[in-house]
């Protein structure tokens, strides 16, 4: 009974913070972003690689920092949570993106990403391979970012491609207010949680100077938000006697990728799936690179020790970021730079079956861990 209890009421709060989640990052965390992008004047490439990254990964970076936070342990379950929402975004959020209108994808950035995202993977093996990660490690993950931004403009002068169109904030809003009009039963009972926000964040369409004031408190609440999830996540892990990265791998996973997810369907449906696969690929860049790069770094300089990670199924979830990516890489390609319904519906089912491979696993006894 009491295991019935904890796994109904971790339940009932993860959910409650994936939606607070979503509302931070989305209305006012990322909507600060591009207020301060604007002001630096920052190219659509910059931007997108580092602010709107930023903020479309804020709470896979927390989770990632506030499971090692938790102690060396529990590593497992926030590196578990970027491996897994890689996994999601490449296969649901593009999928899902798919699903509402074709796009036609210009090939030079897409190369340039997918080029990054894999040798981004194959440091994550060469990191794990021995089971233990260094400050020097960590460092070279930083470093290949910044190496993959100074490349954004030698690329595009290499290979010129006509820049992205953005999407209005009206247009923005409207969309939202859609989704909002069709969820009304799920978004009635979170109604609570939108008047806290509202009352605690200044409102940016009155008082558009207090960006920076937003960007601050959109932080203290995503690293807030993280925390509770990941003490959600663990007691959910206990109750239901699985390993913490397989909650990290898929619930987690999925919950911290809402935000992308929303953000995504809403530019797929303005008629701009592009936007919807570049943001999947180059948030897994920066979930990689610096949600466990630059957590690494703070976390071993903090402690002075290094970090243990599980290898246990190290090449399986190695393989599985690599399947992926190919995956998409050749449907982009088959399809002539096109994606749209029925490739959505392909890489939607590929998630269902990853879901059911991990699930199997656990009931079989197997090791499941972020390796």
């Amino acid at each position: 009974m009491a295991a019935l209890v904890q796994i109904g009421g971790s339940s009932l709060v993860l959910l409650v913070v994936f939606y607070a989640l979503h509302k931070v990052t989305d209305r006012y965390f990322v909507r600060s972003l591009e207020m301060i992008s604007a002001r630096l004047k920052l190219t659509s490439d910059i931007a997108g690689a580092t602010l709107m990254a930023m903020g479309s990964s804020a709470p896979e970076l927390f989770t990632s920092l506030l499971a090692l936070v938790k102690g060396a342990e529990f590593g497992n379950l926030g590196a578990g949570t970027i491996v897994g929402s890689a996994i999601f975004n490449i296969l649901v959020i593009v999928g899902a993106s798919a699903m509402f209108k074709t796009a036609v994808l210009s090939w030079q950035p897409v190369i340039r990403d997918m080029v990054f995202y894999i040798f981004s993977i194959m440091l994550l093996y060469w990191a794990f391979a021995d089971g233990e990660v260094t400050m020097a490690e960590g460092v070279v993950f930083v470093l290949f970012y910044l190496g993959y931004l100074a490349l954004l403009p030698v690329w595009r002068r290499i290979f010129p491609y006509a820049d992205q169109p953005g999407i209005g904030a009206a247009e923005i809003a409207a969309e939202e207010a859609r989704l909002h009009r069709k969820f009304r039963p799920i978004t009635r009972w979170m109604a609570p949680v939108d008047r806290v926000f509202d009352a605690i964040m200044p409102d940016l369409e009155r008082h558009p100077g207090q960006y920076w004031n937003v960007f601050a408190l959109s932080i203290l609440a995503i690293s807030g938000l993280s925390w509770v999830l990941v003490e959600a996540g663990v007691v959910l892990a206990r109750a239901l006697s699985v390993p913490d990265a397989v909650i990290g791998l898929t619930v987690l996973a999925v919950g911290t990728s809402v935000p992308d997810l929303l953000s995504s369907v809403i530019v797929a449906r303005q008629g701009k799936g592009d936007m919807a696969v570049s943001n999947a690929v180059g948030s897994n860049i920066f979930d990689i690179l610096v949600g466990l790069g630059l957590v690494w770094i703070v976390m071993i300089g903090f402690y002075g020790q290094n970090i243990r990670i599980g290898t246990e199924n190290l090449e399986g979830s190695v393989f599985l970021l690599l399947a992926t990516c190919a995956a998409l890489l050749m449907l982009l390609v088959v399809r002539r730079w096109r994606i749209g319904r029925r490739a959505g519906v392909v890489l939607i089912l590929m998630y269902g079956v990853y879901l059911a491979v991990t699930v199997a696993e656990v009931y079989r006894g197997g090791p499941v861990s972020l390796g």
